[in-house]
């Protein structure tokens, strides 16, 4: 085919430029492996409010994208006017946790590698990022920061509660501090140093002290 062959194919010579059996093949294993990336993200979903229509779109994602790279190969006009109507597409819609940002790139860069043909790369790289994903999101450690809020009647109990969670903790940090008459609230930052968190407990009994409550923090939200 010469250069100028490119440019002369008209639409009934592009009915037969992917192969049906391809077709199928790639869609089959795109719905697969973005099934294996929506599996993953529900278990390592860590944000406030888990959506099930961000899922979906994972699998809808890698398939959408082996279509376009499907389409691209098999044509190089239609390859340099896809470049041009995608160039013109605008997401808006806001990314509140990053780790999505990572899901939605592996999406279409499975759907990109099985539309190339390589598909032992992209069900074996598939597979170690989902292992990876999920040994390292779903890592538990006491190290994470947490939050402390305290209810006190005064300095006094304030006092008594910080030293309290100073000798508990390994870092003990005061965020906030909200003062009222007869009446103290602290958001202070905590490491703890192990999993035990009985000592809320305690703060909770001492004199003074009317609640206490101890929430995970991640930067993003409190829960």
């Amino acid at each position: 085919m010469t250069f100028n062959d490119i440019f002369k194919s008209n639409f009934l010579d592009n009915v037969s430029a992917v192969e049906p059996l391809d077709m199928i093949l790639a869609l089959a294993l795109a719905f697969g492996v973005g099934l294996f990336i929506f599996f993953v993200y529900q278990k390592t979903y860590q944000g406030v409010m888990y959506s099930s229509s961000f899922g979906v779109t994972l699998i809808a994602l890698t398939m959408i994208t082996t279509l376009v790279i499907l389409a691209v190969t098999s044509n190089v006009v239609l390859s340099l006017g896809m470049v041009g109507a995608l160039s013109i597409v605008r997401f808006r819609t806001a990314i509140k946790e990053p780790l999505d940002i990572a899901f939605l790139f592996w999406s279409i860069a499975a759907g990109i590698v099985l539309a190339a043909g390589l598909i032992p790369l992209a069900v074996f790289g598939s597979a170690v990022i989902g292992v990876i994903l999920l040994l390292f999101v779903n890592r538990k450690s006491h190290l994470n920061p947490y939050i402390v809020v305290l209810q006190c009647d005064g300095s006094e109990s304030e006092s008594k509660a910080l030293s309290y969670l100073g000798e508990h903790t390994t870092k003990c940090v005061v965020k906030s501090k909200s003062a009222q008459k007869g009446a103290v609230e602290l958001n202070c930052e905590v490491r703890l140093r192990e999993d035990n968190t009985d000592f809320v407990n305690a703060l909770a009994e001492m004199d003074g002290v009317s609640s206490a409550v101890l929430v995970s923090y991640n930067g993003d939200y409190m829960g």
